[in-house]
């Protein structure tokens, strides 16, 4: 099959011939038709990533048809569209993931190939409403934002939340999300263009937080948070602080601008709030999110869509994340 690997580290993906994947107990092979990238795959290609190893065939998030399946699985699955819960092994408690806990695309092949090999406990139907692109652009970042915002942060219709930096994958589908049940959603970006976009997709107010003072223009036009959702960290955290509600949840699951500094902590005990991290999700909660996007009829946002052949240029696109939504990678086998 054809496949882009990340050979090594700092080293550009390159178009090869590997063996395709044969389906074993337990597992599928699927023929895929999209797969989208993530910030995951940027950081191990720059070798910034736990547990590396190369070469690996990123890729977390794919859409196909199933071609295969192993001992145990039924024949039904074969010819059947679908779409893969990249979150794999999570364990038994719902509130931290195992030890066990692995995301596809490392240390597993991924999808940036025509053929990936999952265990079949991971695979959902596609929603017929979404392409195969659409569908793609969902699984990792969506099931990630679903966590943030519902789980963690605790989001009611009529909330107000904070999503900072909107344009990446996550805090678009989050935006999409917390739209569709009801919340007030407020954004954040270094770009006056995302604002003005993630508005026309139903944000109430956007503010550059490269403006100094950003926090105190939304102190001047909200009532304050009940919901905050942060991948970025960094000293701007502080802010949040008071830009949050009493008993507000504070949810980050990046750090992208380093250290969390200068928590004022009596104001944040005397506020009664919660600050949370996370990390991907459930497989409960991912059968939910899909619910949530199929009852809502969501489609996520993209930026571009690219050949496979072309997966290098993709992921330089991410280079200094001027992208608006995912980037995706269309398959031909």
């Amino acid at each position: 099959m054809k496949a882009m690997v990340c050979v090594d580290k700092l080293q550009p993906l390159v178009l090869q011939e590997v063996a395709t994947p044969v389906a074993g107990e337990g597992e599928v092979v699927i023929a895929l038709h999209a797969a989208a990238l993530n910030h995951r795959d940027w950081w191990i290609q720059q070798g910034m990533y736990a547990n590396l190893r190369y070469p690996i065939i990123l890729g977390s998030d794919g859409s196909g048809i199933v071609s295969a399946v192993g001992e145990g699985v039924s024949n039904d699955w074969i010819g059947r569209s679908v779409i893969i819960n990249p979150g794999m092994h999570w364990g038994d408690n719902p509130n931290f993931h195992s030890r066990n806990f692995s995301i596809l695309g490392l240390p597993n092949d991924g999808c940036f190939a025509t053929h990936v090999k999952v265990p079949a406990s991971y695979i959902h139907l596609k929603p017929a409403y979404l392409s195969w692109e659409e569908a793609s652009a969902i699984p990792l970042a969506g099931l990630t934002g679903y966590r943030a915002l519902f789980t963690k942060g605790q989001l009611q219709p009529g909330d107000n939340v904070l999503i900072t930096g909107i344009g990446g994958g996550v805090a678009l589908l989050m935006l999409q999300m917390a739209v569709a049940i009801g919340a007030n959603v407020y954004v954040t970006s270094g770009s006056d263009e995302k604002i003005t976009r993630a508005i026309q997709l139903g944000a109430k107010l956007g503010v550059n937080y490269k403006t100094s003072g950003w926090h105190k223009l939304f102190q001047a036009a909200v009532e304050g948070f009940d919901v905050i959702v942060d991948s970025a960290a960094g000293d701007g955290f502080k802010h949040f602080i008071d830009l949050a509600k009493p008993s507000a949840r504070i949810v980050f699951f990046g750090g992208t601008q380093g250290a969390i500094t200068n928590i004022n902590p009596q104001k944040a005990y005397w506020k009664q709030l919660q600050i949370l991290g996370t990390t991907m999700g459930t497989p409960e909660e991912f059968k939910a999110m899909i619910q949530l996007f199929e009852k809502h009829q969501i489609k996520p946002v993209i930026d571009a869509v690219l050949p496979l052949e072309s997966a290098e240029q993709a992921i330089r696109k991410m280079d200094d994340n001027s992208q608006f939504g995912k980037i995706v990678l269309k398959i031909e086998g």
